[in-house]
């Protein structure tokens, strides 16, 4: 007996529901980034393992799917690699190719190979699947899409008050009311670091620092210790685990902390800037709050970091995030040519809007209207109707075979076919059409103008 197919943990088939519903999502994040002039573009789902690997830390790096090389892989490994037990060493000779971890860092590589074709500041926007070989549980897969909108070649503050305000356009045209677009700076993270003695531990400190949600202060702080962070160092980090309240308040505290730190004080006149102007335009249905706790524990990030947190009473993990990054071209060889980006989470978006019931009850309305086929004669009957029907934008079909009325019926009502139409000898000789409402069970004989003006 043949096995069972399955598929690999972390991945999904997805239904013509659930297809429908991610549409919907995609569409309305799309119609967004183009209402705010962001231009798309496309990347292949793998890369050169040298554009990714060393870009998102120890931990990312762990995370990336290699992909073997085609052929006698074996043939470049010696005794001695394989004696050695070397990860890296020998994968480096098996592996040249990786699946994409993010699209930020492919669309860093692309701005600079065709660096000499596009208009600087540049605002493209990426909709397509990641890979990371994470633990799955909910929300979290190994394959996800990620939908993204970067500006290259700027370093306006305004990029990121723009970004703030396409978070809040897209959740409300999701209708998804009381999200929260969670802010901070990294260089506050680095004037922190500063302060505590830390400065060589930076990525050490961000690291553990941006999983406080996740794991707890206590255990935070064992990841510190753990790290080399110093006990005195740990405890002057104790006001921000207390940190909270309006956005000026904890500013004014930030200040007090960061006094010693041209850096850090930097990073909160660049908060200062972005939260003055959103409090002018002004949000419709999100939030804008300041989280000094908030890492994202990604090397690139240089400047103003986003996390969205969806709406109060719904158990799931970030669905979007983002920030500024200086630096990420400068290791494809084009220095000086700053970014700003963020990111929408389409698989979690789609479990919240799930969980508090927020798809539109048409999403996957499909076939309209089903033809009972009793016959060729009569099927061909049916298949010229369907034809006018669909050139007026009605989506219907013909049942392909001439099967029993009752299976023919069955399968109207599992795919929640709203209508059907029978054509019988009768029918033939009347040029009319039989129709039948499947839900009140209403049967009534029409012309085809009759009936295409109900179908439509």
């Amino acid at each position: 007996m043949a096995q069972k197919p399955s598929i690999p943990k972390g991945t999904r088939d997805f239904n013509a529901v659930e297809v429908a519903k991610r549409s919907y999502i995609m569409n309305i994040i799309k119609e967004q980034f183009e209402l705010y002039g962001f231009q798309p573009i496309e990347t292949p789902s793998f890369e050169n393992s040298d554009t990714l690997m060393g870009k998102y830390g120890d931990e990312g790096d762990r995370l990336i799917f290699k992909i073997l090389n085609s052929g006698d892989f074996l043939k470049k490994v010696s005794d001695e690699d394989c004696t050695s037990k070397d990860e890296t060493r020998i994968t480096s000779k098996i592996s040249e190719k990786a699946l994409r971890y993010d699209l930020t860092v492919p669309f860093a590589r692309y701005v600079v190979q065709h660096q000499n074709e596009i208009d600087f500041p540049f605002k493209r926007y990426q909709i397509q699947p990641v890979w990371r070989a994470d633990r799955p549980q909910k929300g979290r897969f190994r394959e996800f899409y990620q939908c993204d909108a970067d500006v290259v070649g700027s370093t306006s503050l305004f990029q990121e008050v723009e970004f703030v305000q396409l978070y809040d356009a897209v959740f409300t045209a999701l209708d998804l009311k009381g999200v929260t677009i969670k802010i901070n700076n990294r260089k506050i993270l680095s004037g922190i670091a500063e302060v505590i003695g830390a400065q060589d531990k930076l990525i050490d400190f961000t690291v553990a620092l941006d999983k406080l949600d996740k794991i707890g202060e206590e255990r935070v702080k064992e990841e510190m210790r753990s790290k080399g962070i110093s006990e005195d160092g740990i405890s002057k980090l104790q006001p921000l685990f207390a940190l909270e309240g309006e956005f000026g308040t904890q500013v004014e505290s930030l200040k007090s902390i960061l006094n010693t730190s041209e850096v850090g004080l930097k990073g909160i006149e660049e908060l200062e800037f972005i939260d003055a102007a959103i409090s002018k335009l002004g949000l419709k249905t999100a939030n804008l709050q300041l989280d000094v706790t908030l890492a994202r524990g990604l090397n690139y990030y240089t400047g103003a970091i986003f996390e969205v947190a969806a709406p109060e009473g719904v158990k799931m993990g970030s669905i979007g995030g983002g920030g500024r990054y200086d630096d990420l071209t400068s290791i494809f060889g084009k220095p000086d040519t700053s970014g700003v980006g963020i990111s929408f989470g389409l698989d979690r978006i789609y479990l919240v809007l799930e969980e508090l019931n927020l798809f539109p009850e048409t999403i996957a309305d499909a076939t309209k209207v089903l033809f009972i086929n009793f016959g060729d004669k009569e099927a061909m009957a049916c298949l010229q109707a369907v034809t006018k029907l669909r050139q007026h934008g009605v989506k219907a079909e013909l049942y392909p075979d001439s099967a029993k009325m009752k299976k023919q019926m069955t399968h109207a009502n599992r795919r929640n076919i709203p209508y059907v139409v029978l054509v019988g000898e009768e029918e033939l000789n009347s040029g009319t059409y039989t129709f039948k409402n499947m839900k009140s069970g209403e049967q009534s004989k029409l012309k085809f103008e009759e009936l295409l003006s109900l179908l439509q």
